[in-house]
């Protein structure tokens, strides 16, 4: 914080806290549940049995559109009655794939917000993903020589966060986690002794959903309305 001497680290998610990226996939979503036009499923429905095969999917796929692409193709499988045809196959994985056609939508204030906060503190970009993907994302975004470091891992939970802290040799005293997501940003770092700021996203992904956690007492949790926030208090 301003108040405290010396330079901070801060551990900042990518997705959704610096990029838009989960708005893809529910425009996705919509246009497969739209194309699967199920007769006894509504499309709250069909969404809920994509969630069951996307929890699944991540655990023999990992995350990104690879994934995705299962997900959409095995809940089809479940749902239609119709044969998956190599046509339907190639419709069906149409829909991830046009993901990676958008251009990196940067969130506003992000930039600058960056940049302040590079020339105070040590900066390292922490995303999970495919690391291709995630890589990707991070080249065209122009964000990356904000960064000190960019470490891009396969889950975000409490052991991650204790292997960073090893890893960079981190003073947890001043160490936080920035992120959109309760899940994997908030909750698994406070668990690993670091303090956290959460700056929601009307979007946040279903599947990261969860309620926070209170910080220890030793411990901070900050919530923001916007990451151009940071600036007033980092």
């Amino acid at each position: 914080m301003k108040e405290q001497n010396g330079a901070q680290t801060l551990l900042i998610d990518a997705d959704d806290t610096l990029w838009e990226n989960n708005i893809y996939f529910e425009r996705a979503i919509a246009k497969f549940i739209s194309f699967l036009n199920h007769r006894e499923y509504s499309p709250e429905q069909v969404r809920l049995v994509l969630n069951d095969v996307e929890r699944a999917s991540i655990v023999k796929h990992g995350y990104g559109l690879h994934s995705f692409a299962h997900s959409l193709m095995d809940t089809f499988e479940k749902l239609s009655t119709e044969p998956v045809t190599p046509e339907l196959h190639e419709r069906i994985h149409s829909f991830a794939h046009q993901i990676a056609d958008h251009p990196t939508e940067i969130l506003a204030g992000v930039p600058e917000t960056l940049d302040y906060l590079s020339q105070r503190h040590h900066l390292i970009l922490m995303t999970k993903g495919h690391p291709a993907e995630q890589a990707g994302k991070v080249e065209r975004s122009g964000l990356k020589e904000y960064f000190s470091a960019v470490e891009i891992v396969a889950e975000k939970d409490e052991a991650t966060y204790r292997l960073a802290v090893s890893k960079y040799e981190l003073d947890t005293d001043s160490t936080w986690m920035v992120g959109n997501s309760p899940k994997s940003d908030i909750n698994p770092a406070l668990a690993a002794g670091l303090h956290a700021v959460f700056v929601p996203h009307d979007n946040t992904w279903i599947l990261e959903h969860e309620e926070l956690a209170s910080a220890p007492p030793s411990q901070r949790l900050l919530v923001v309305d916007r990451f151009a926030d940071l600036k007033h208090h980092f």
